[in-house]
């Protein structure tokens, strides 16, 4: 099959691949790094054309000017929602032209399978076709197959920057697949400088971790400065043969497997690779991926399903918070009712270490914030803020970390759960979270902190 005369068959400019979309569509763009920039522009220049074209994504990463989600604040043209709200899609709704899509990552594609799910546009960057007339997904694996397979079309935005990432599961698609392909202009992909600008209290938190990774352990870092932070501890920590089971693959994995810390040697599945199911880093970390056989690329139903992580052994899943009342419901996704991020995977790689053999989850905090009059807070808090998302329920938490310790909740009571998490609360709060312990009945008069 000459897949090259197939290829030529479906290319069509931007703009014409924009006038397919008819209004009551649905269209799906692809998670993070995956979402189509040139399709998207000449899209948004069809507003007033189009009514109640719903677009469906998950971190935008990056916001241009001119596209679907800054054009419409009537909700009119473009219903724009995503899976998760990174920094970019936080802005957008906070101005109120996205909606967050509730979801936990481990069902996306089940929910996008299922029949009462309608869609009829996939559309994501891909990287250039190889021989095979295959497309790789790139650091974008997420739900693209299952999207794709959904869809009535399938539109394929091909940028020269995005790696060709071996797999693991359902990491390409083949031309046969596609209905029509855009020749992007190459936009280069957002890169994240790596932070090595930690606190002292993300250095701390890293360090009373660290303490709990053993020797071949299964390592899931989840987003933020923190993870990262232990991500670059790990590398001088002189552990050995350490494994990598995550959802975001970042810089911080790809330097502790070329300094020996990561090896994947004694992991259960994926023996001896990296199991990712999306990246965000720098650009030489996407040039690291590209063609490694070290890599195994998974949709998230894959690296995100609590019983196919518990089947490593010592999983430690890292994940950052926003708070945490004293009845240990952690809310990691909004401020109230303003939302921050979204539930994403952190709960399935709670329960995913759960059932690992010698697995631990660590959910991370520091004490206090600063509001914008520069009054401090706790982070720790009788009880949720009015409004707040319970992402983690009380029974699924294990250990939470401060600047100030680590307790491990996990089977205690309400009143114990209290005194220990009051234990690790910044100093300044504490006298005042005994008082409301003690009117919500769960502290004891025998309690010392």
């Amino acid at each position: 099959m000459n897949y090259l005369t197939e290829y030529k068959e479906k290319l069509v400019l931007p703009k014409d691949a924009a006038r397919l979309i008819n209004s009551g569509d649905t269209i799906m763009y692809a998670s993070f790094l995956g979402r189509p920039v040139d399709f998207d522009v000449e899209l948004a220049l069809r507003k007033d054309e189009l009514k109640d074209v719903v677009i469906i994504s998950c971190g935008g990463v990056q916001s241009f000017e001119n596209q679907t989600s800054t054009v419409d604040k009537s909700h009119e043209h473009f219903v724009c929602s995503s899976w998760f709200l990174d920094a970019a899609d936080r802005k957008l709704h906070d101005n109120y032209t996205m909606f967050y899509h509730p979801i936990q990552f481990s069902q996306l594609q089940d929910i996008i399978s299922n029949d009462l799910f309608a869609l009829d546009v996939h559309v994501q960057q891909v990287s250039p076709m190889n021989k095979y007339g295959y497309f790789s997904f790139g650091p974008a694996n997420t739900y693209s197959l299952e999207s794709s397979y959904k869809a009535k079309k399938v539109i394929l935005e091909v940028n020269e920057t995005v790696p060709f990432i071996p797999g693991g599961s359902e990491d390409s698609i083949h031309i046969s697949q596609v209905d029509y392909i855009i020749e992007g202009s190459n936009t280069p992909l957002y890169s994240i400088p790596v932070n090595t600008n930690y606190s002292e209290k993300d250095k701390i938190m890293a360090n009373s971790i660290l303490e709990e990774i053993e020797d071949r352990a299964c390592l899931q870092l989840g987003i933020g400065l923190l993870p990262n932070t232990l991500g670059i501890l790990l590398c001088d920590s002189g552990l050995k043969d350490l494994g990598v089971h995550t959802e975001m693959y970042t810089d911080s994995m790809t330097k502790m497997f070329e300094v020996g810390v990561v090896t994947n040697k004694y992991k259960t599945i994926d023996r001896g690779k990296i199991a990712f199911s999306f990246a965000l880093g720098t650009r030489e970390n996407y040039d690291f991926m590209h063609l490694n056989p070290l890599m195994a690329s998974h949709c998230g139903r894959y690296t995100n399903n609590p019983r196919i992580i518990g089947l490593n052994d010592k999983v430690v899943a890292i994940n950052n918070i926003l708070q945490i009342d004293l009845f240990s419901q952690v809310c990691s996704e909004s401020f109230g009712t303003r939302q921050i991020s979204g539930t994403g995977g952190q709960l399935d790689f709670v329960t995913g270490a759960m059932h690992s053999n010698g697995g631990k989850s660590f959910l991370c905090l520091s004490s206090t914030y600063e509001d914008k009059e520069g009054r401090l807070h706790s982070r720790i808090v009788p009880t949720l803020k009015e409004g707040s998302i319970v992402t983690a329920p009380r029974t699924a938490v294990e250990y939470i970390v401060t600047e100030y310790g680590k307790v491990r909740l996990r089977g205690e009571s309400t009143w114990r759960r209290a005194e220990l998490l009051i234990s690790i609360a910044h100093p300044d709060f504490r006298d005042d979270l005994v008082k409301m312990a003690e009117d919500m009945r769960i502290w004891r008069r025998s309690n010392k902190l």
